[in-house]
């Protein structure tokens, strides 16, 4: 039996973060959200951030890790919350796209034909280790007392 993705049914105009959208310039427009949401979308911060994005082999992954924890701190320093968290995000991305290709040969969980899920333990072993580095930058900045005390007053 074949499940069909969620994003396959995405409705654009319920998304709360919006691409047209200056989130340094209008801060109280974003949303935390769950997870990753917003990440790839949120200017001028993923402008910012997704150049030092990088997961394809552990060094990578030390460097490009390192690089937006140092953003997160800055951000943070600069009282600037929206690109702390979303800094934040892209250390969790780093961790859950990098399990994904270590789990599933080519980062591909679902079939393209009919939706169903490919074979896992199919991946690059090397990811699982660049999973791990951003594992630990990730939980590192949500212990962050200064940003979860932000994020608080954030959701209040």
């Amino acid at each position: 039996m074949s499940r069909r993705p969620s994003y396959l049914d995405f409705d654009e105009s319920r998304y709360a973060w919006k691409p047209d959208v200056d989130y340094r310039a209008h801060p109280k427009l974003y949303r935390v959200g769950r997870g990753e949401q917003g990440v790839l979308i949120c200017q001028p911060y993923k402008n910012e951030l997704v150049l030092l994005w990088r997961f394809k082999t552990p060094d990578e992954a030390e460097k490009s890790s390192a690089a937006i924890e140092t953003k997160f701190k800055a951000y943070l320093d600069a009282g600037d919350f929206v690109g702390a968290d979303l800094a934040h995000k892209f250390l969790q991305m780093g961790f859950t796209r990098a399990r994904r290709y270590a789990n599933y040969r080519g980062g591909r969980k679902y079939a393209g034909e009919d939706h169903h899920e490919l074979p896992r333990g199919t991946g690059d072993p090397e990811k699982a280790r660049s999973a791990e580095v951003f594992h630990a930058r990730w939980k590192a900045a949500e212990a962050n007392e200064d940003y979860a005390a932000r994020k608080k007053d954030w959701k209040e």
